[in-house]
């Protein structure tokens, strides 16, 4: 495990991009997740992971061979195969008698364990029970949370910010109405998470909006929450703080009002308006008779400062 942590230099172009493509960057590539069945997994927690690493393709790698480890005792082996798998996401499958049909979701920080989240499956349909069409590879899932504790309770308002980064997929700038496929819903009721997934059907309306049906297309899962180790609220605010070269730029001597209108706040020089150049018009030039006051007064003010110096 040690030899991953020593400085590698390329000997091939290849190896070179490669190595490249893990470099830190300003926008970072989409987060991947790593699937991984423990030493005792048995068919339910297989077939969770298999659906999930459907549901996340190609952004997840799903571990085949068992790995007899502990994420609550040792987090070793995951820094390990987070680093070989370049993934920053993972979900851990186990079955024993003390924690029967059991899923550890979590997300990294630099390759070290962030938080993770333990739940418990009470029931399970898996993907393939469901004769439906499903969504082509690759699409990106619409999120719905229901359910108060989600907002009052930190331990489910973290689980709901770790089950977000871990399906949203990629971001993109635009959305158009057609790509919205499917949708994963989480409800928060009673102590358990019901964890449902529903196709997404645009029917006829008569008018430009289509009419819209869901159709459940799987998997579906009943949960529990368990254990959990959380990050303290330090390394939490760390690990979320953008670059310099991605915040935006505080633009001064602006301000917004209720209605969005932007007003802008201009500094100018005092102006001698006596010396403003004007449209030269007939009616705004002086008569004689006014001319003549000005130059007298002119004239006063003159003797005046003489007097005085």
């Amino acid at each position: 495990m040690a030899d991953l942590d020593r400085i590698v230099k390329p000997k091939t172009k290849r190896a070179k991009r490669f190595l490249e493509k893990r470099e830190p960057k300003l926008n970072e590539n989409v987060k991947n997740a790593m699937l991984i069945k423990g030493g005792n997994a048995n068919a339910i927690v297989t077939q969770v992971l298999r659906d999930v690493y459907a549901l996340k393709k190609p952004y997840s790698v799903l571990y085949k061979k068992k790995n007899i480890t502990r994420p609550f005792e040792d987090q070793t082996s995951l820094e390990f195969f987070s680093k070989k798998s370049d993934c920053s996401l993972f979900m851990f499958g186990s079955h024993n008698k003390k924690r029967p049909n059991n899923l550890i979701v979590g997300r990294m920080y630099d390759h070290h364990v962030l938080d993770m989240i333990e739940l418990g499956i009470e029931k399970f349909v898996s993907l393939k029970d469901f004769k439906n069409s499903k969504c082509p590879e690759g699409t990106k899932p619409m999120l719905i949370f229901a359910g108060d504790a989600f907002d009052v309770s930190e331990d489910y308002r973290r689980l709901k910010n770790l089950l977000t980064d871990f399906f949203r997929g990629p971001t993109v700038p635009n959305i158009r109405l057609a790509g919205l496929e499917y949708v994963l819903h989480f409800t928060a009721v009673d102590g358990k998470i019901y964890f449902r997934t529903y196709k997404l059907l645009l029917k006829k309306s008569g008018c430009r909006t289509p009419r819209i049906e869901l159709e459940e297309m799987g998997p579906s899962l009943d949960l529990i929450m368990r254990r959990t180790y959380l990050a303290s609220d330090d390394l939490y605010k760390l690990s979320m703080k953008l670059p310099k070269a991605l915040k935006p730029k505080k633009k001064k001597n602006l301000s917004h009002d209720t209605f969005g209108t932007t007003y802008g706040r201009i500094h100018m020089q005092k102006q001698d308006l006596s010396k403003l150049q004007t449209r030269k018009m007939k009616g705004l030039k002086k008569r004689p008779a006014e001319k003549l006051t000005d130059n007298q007064e002119n004239k006063s003010k003159k003797i005046k400062r003489r007097k005085i110096d």
